[in-house]
């Protein structure tokens, strides 16, 4: 398929693109995009396969290099669509574009699709609001081998192109889902999952439990915390120790410090 070539900021083309801005589009359609040579290569990597590719020779930092990708994209069938730099700067997502933007199918399966090793480690994260803190959540999940995320009543959504980019495109790379609190404490019930909570009311220091074997680890909102059926559902609660003024982490720094306890236990 010849690529096609776009100028205008106002062509119909894009109309389809900025919609995916809106969160009730994404789930309508399935759909987001991926704004980023990096975002798209490491989603390249996990398997994703775009529905198309938009490009802009004139904002690449390698041109020569990053063709290359282009023309990955185009080889697994997608569209590749190349726009001058006003046409790119209208359809892109974030400040300072560097060329590559691309509509790719929602991350996330159900629970149930979840394919767990025997022993897994699994992140619950309920109620985040925050689309950087999500993605930062996926980040250490990725570098720590994090078996599954799983969004719990979350307010916002997988496909949320600030996850995306936030996430550095890992959001691709590692298994995701998400469900309401209740169908999450049932899921992880079935699977003889048992879960730890994080909170600042617990007594426990969260090195002193054991996390080896299958385990979930519980983080929530800064403001707020998880909610008392997490708490009550949980098996152990623990607190990351704190000394200054204030008394928790946001979502993605607790996220962090926990699960690399975790692996720190379990790699011994």
């Amino acid at each position: 398929m010849a690529e096609l070539h776009v100028t205008s900021p106002s062509n119909p083309r894009l109309k389809g693109v900025i919609a995916l801005r809106r969160r009730r589009i994404r789930e309508e359609q399935g759909l987001t995009v991926v704004d980023g040579f990096e975002e798209l290569s490491l989603a390249l990597d996990a398997g994703v396969v775009p529905q198309s590719v938009l490009h802009c020779p004139e904002l690449m930092l390698a041109p020569s290099d990053q063709g290359a990708l282009v023309e990955r994209a185009r080889d697994l069938g997608a569209t590749t669509i190349r726009l001058s730099r006003p046409a790119f700067e209208r359809v892109a997502y974030r400040e300072g574009p560097d060329g590559f933007l691309a509509v790719v199918p929602v991350a996330g399966v159900g629970l149930d699709d979840l394919e767990l090793p025997a022993d897994p480690l699994v992140l619950v994260c309920e109620g985040v609001e925050k689309p950087g803190n999500l993605g930062a959540v996926l980040r250490t999940a990725d570098a720590a081998g994090v078996s599954a995320v799983v969004a719990a009543d979350p307010a916002t959504d997988w496909g949320n192109p600030n996850v995306v980019r936030s996430s550095k495109g890992t959001v691709f790379s590692v298994p995701v889902a998400s469900a309401t609190t209740e169908e999450v404490l049932g899921w992880l019930r079935r699977n003889g999952i048992p879960l730890i909570a994080t909170t600042p009311a617990a007594e426990t220091v969260h090195t002193a439990v054991d996390y080896r074997g299958a385990v979930a680890l519980a983080v929530g909102t800064e403001k707020e915390g998880l909610t008392p059926l997490v708490l009550e559902a949980s098996e152990r609660l623990v607190r990351i120790p704190m000394v200054g003024r204030v008394n928790s982490l946001n979502a993605a720094t607790a996220a962090a410090v926990v699960v690399y306890e975790a692996v720190r236990q379990r790699s011994g």
